[in-house]
């Protein structure tokens, strides 16, 4: 370890306490493993771009990972167990082609690319938050067993007025991924936000699980996030309007009965206004 010595004239000078401070504080930084970034999954990149855990990377100033706030939010890894996860997963049956698909390796790295999931609020808001994400996965994939919609493929979802993003020929833009992810108008901007031809190549989205779990954080932050606060009510209004209003009645239960049980798991109740 470095030692300075501090001599007797430093002491009574702030001024020199604190470069002290600073020299320290750069070596220990510089004698932390990984840098600018690139984390493991359960590591925050602090806002020097070193990896670790706790207040240092995962506070102020964290660019990925599990980032948290000092005024509130979860560590999401840490409340998104690999128990929680595969207690969703293992109610499918075993020959469900998402078993092998939808992974928690796979949700912790397309976490990395969104720092505000889970992480504004208080506490017990940010677990409301992932409860109402996995209730709404669990919802719309069967328990994570479907990866692709059923007869999807046979279903117009194309919509030819959206100039800003014109469908491809030959493409199908029903639904697929954790949230099924469907319409060109949510293809076109969700690839160009992640980074891949969500236009050209929608099949992308049921091929790379990282992917796949990166259009329903987007999709979630973009349509869903700032509704959090309103009940789980509003989240399903914001997935799917046409449920709501006596539309599919079946379909709110299923979706409050989920999200009922994944609060109680995540040791949060589920709020007020559970219905659209």
């Amino acid at each position: 370890m470095l030692l300075l010595r501090v001599l007797p004239s430093m002491r009574a000078s702030p001024l020199a306490v604190a470069l002290v401070g600073v020299l320290l504080g750069g070596f220990l930084i510089d004698s932390v493993v990984g840098q600018n970034c690139g984390c493991a999954a359960n590591l925050c990149c602090s806002r020097y771009g070193y990896c670790g855990t706790g207040e240092a990377y995962c506070g102020d100033g964290c660019q990925q990972g599990p980032c948290f706030n000092s005024g509130g939010g979860a560590n999401v890894p840490s409340v998104v167990t690999q128990a929680f996860f595969d207690g969703i997963k293992n109610e499918a049956s075993g020959n469900c082609p998402g078993r092998g698909f939808y992974t928690r390796a796979a949700f912790l790295n397309a976490l990395n690319s969104y720092p505000n999931f889970g992480r504004t609020g208080s506490p017990d808001v940010a677990k409301r938050e992932i409860a109402a994400f996995f209730a709404h996965v669990s919802h719309e994939t069967g328990r994570m067993c479907y990866i692709e919609e059923t007869g999807g493929a046979s279903k117009d979802y194309c919509d030819e007025n959206n100039r800003e993003y014109p469908c491809v020929a030959g493409k199908g833009y029903y639904g697929r991924g954790p949230l099924q992810l469907s319409w060109n108008y949510n293809y076109g901007p969700a690839g160009k936000s992640i980074g891949f031809d969500g236009l050209g190549a929608p099949e992308t989205v049921a091929r790379d699980p990282v992917v796949s779990f990166k259009t329903a954080l987007w999709f979630w932050m973009n349509r869903v996030h700032s509704r959090v606060g309103e009940g789980f009510g509003a989240t399903i209004r914001a997935i799917n309007g046409n449920e709501c209003g006596g539309g599919n009645a079946g379909a709110v239960n299923s979706r409050v009965e989920l999200f009922t049980r994944y609060s109680n798991q995540l040791g949060v109740s589920p709020g007020p206004n559970l219905r659209c």
